[in-house]
């Protein structure tokens, strides 16, 4: 094993017909054990060192999966995407994936471990974004957003009270405790962030689920950590939908951006694929042009709640018997 080379595999997703896993190649990366510490400097520290990296481009990749193996190759910027299809069904739940990396003779340099969520087939499913809908971001202000990012770390990170309730009463509704309904947790954040994230998620007590974040940045670029257009928001929600077909999705946003332009969007084009769409109202001056897009929303069938707290959210969520 080459230990200077790192391989790292994200949460991927999907069922028997469409299998994806994402996931970056290093040559080179920082260590980032994280210090749950007050210290500024630490936290600041830490975080630089998330974006002290170089990527491994163009080099192979090889997956294992239920006794299948696949090969690909890394892009320019080390990331990497596998998408197939199982030759056996795959039973619904949390399943183990391995990913190498290998050099031109065939050695493996490295390898990284990851994990897939099969969904039932009736389940519901969630996306969620996350700057400003579960964590407080401050993310429309850039000055206000590099402060919460630098200055805390995923043990002191804010979220939005009784976020996780609802997210964890969501998790089971209408499903077991063992078999939990999905969530996708959709941010402008880059994937250097991903480790931040999922320890942030974790220990605020929100759903497990899977990331799907921006194309990583290096360290001279981390002033501009969060920006992306209204597009790549949009691709990314949609290659979720395409694949899982025959799911019924509850969306999750905010209005100090582009959420309520982006869901409404999908749900003109894909209404019967979509039950809810939530909207924290986190902008007030936004608020009557919110109010005119879910109103679209709920032309088309789909249930809509622009709301100031998640209690609000919640008795919504009761009153459309999404949960009990």
């Amino acid at each position: 094993m080459n230990k200077s080379v790192s391989v790292k595999v994200y949460h991927g997703y999907g069922h028997t017909q469409n299998l994806v896993v994402y996931g970056h190649v290093f040559k080179h990366r920082a260590k980032t054990e994280q210090v749950y510490s007050n210290n500024i400097f630490v936290n600041i520290a830490h975080l630089l060192r998330l974006f002290i990296l170089k990527p491994y481009a163009f080099v192979e990749v090889r997956l294992q999966f239920f006794g299948q193996t696949i090969y690909n190759k890394t892009e320019g910027d080390g990331f990497f995407k596998f998408e197939w299809k199982a030759e056996h069904d795959i039973p619904a739940g949390w399943h183990d994936v391995k990913v190498e990396a290998v050099d031109q003779h065939g050695n493996v340099l490295n390898a990284g471990a990851g994990k897939i969520y099969v969904p039932h087939i009736t389940q519901y499913a969630f996306i969620s974004d996350v700057d400003d809908t579960v964590m407080v971001s401050h993310s429309a202000t850039i000055g206000r957003r590099l402060r919460e990012l630098f200055i805390k770390n995923p043990h002191t990170r804010k979220t939005f009270p009784d976020a996780a309730s609802h997210y964890q009463q969501l998790a089971l509704s209408h499903t077991e405790a063992q078999q939990p309904n999905p969530f996708f947790y959709v941010s402008s954040s880059e994937w250097n962030l991903y480790d931040y994230l999922v320890e942030t998620f974790k220990f605020n007590k929100l759903p497990d689920g899977a990331f799907l974040l921006n194309t990583i940045k290096r360290w001279k670029d981390l002033i501009k950590t969060g920006k992306t257009g209204h597009e790549g928001k949009l691709l990314r929600v949609m290659r979720i939908l395409d694949a899982f077909p025959n799911q019924k999705f509850i969306f999750f946003g905010d209005n100090s951006q582009q959420d309520p332009e982006i869901y409404t969007s999908i749900v003109e084009k894909y209404p019967k694929n979509i039950e809810a769409v939530y909207i924290r109202n986190i902008r007030p001056q936004n608020t009557e042009e919110t109010k005119l897009l879910l109103a679209k929303v709920e032309n088309k069938g789909v249930s809509a709640c622009l709301f100031n707290n998640s209690e609000e959210a919640i008795q919504h969520s009761k009153a459309i018997g999404l949960i009990g």
